[in-house]
């Protein structure tokens, strides 16, 4: 991947705190949910309740979109990108914490939400981009450039 479009996608998912991701439900529609995430460089995480919709659409498949967009004041501002992605399901102590620990240094008011009642169970999802399209108005109207990952 070009270093330029890799740091433009990277600063973009650094800056912005929610996705909105689709997942497909049962019926085969795809649902759009706003969800707030964490990162690692191009992968991103977020947690849910277990039992939540886009956590049960997961389980029965794992493929995804989402986007990302910056705030804008006018059309020439426009900066966001759509991604193709898998979600993993995260079982593993380890990679929770990491996210735990991402999740509060992007959003420390998290900590008063955690959880007091040991019945909420979370679910802990990693996000694999395979093809990423970055939208940039400021390159002309509707530029943009398909990266695959």
């Amino acid at each position: 991947m070009d270093k330029t479009l890799r740091d433009q996608i990277t600063s973009i998912i650094d800056d912005v705190d929610d996705m909105t991701l689709a997942t497909i439900r049962e019926d085969g529609y795809p649902q759009a949910t706003t969800v707030s995430y964490m990162n690692d460089g191009l992968t991103l995480y977020f947690m849910t309740t277990a039992d939540s919709q886009k956590a049960q659409n997961i389980a029965r498949n794992n493929k995804v979109s989402l986007t990302i967009n910056r705030d804008y004041e006018t059309w020439d501002d426009i900066e966001g990108l759509s991604m193709g992605a898998i979600a993993v399901s995260i079982g593993d102590a380890a990679e929770r914490e990491k996210i735990g620990n991402l999740l509060l240094a992007k959003f420390p008011q998290a900590a008063q939400y955690e959880p007091a009642d040991d019945d909420i169970e979370l679910a802990f999802f990693r996000i694999e981009p395979k093809v990423i399209s970055i939208l940039d108005y400021g390159k002309g109207f509707g530029h943009t450039a398909l990266v695959e990952v």
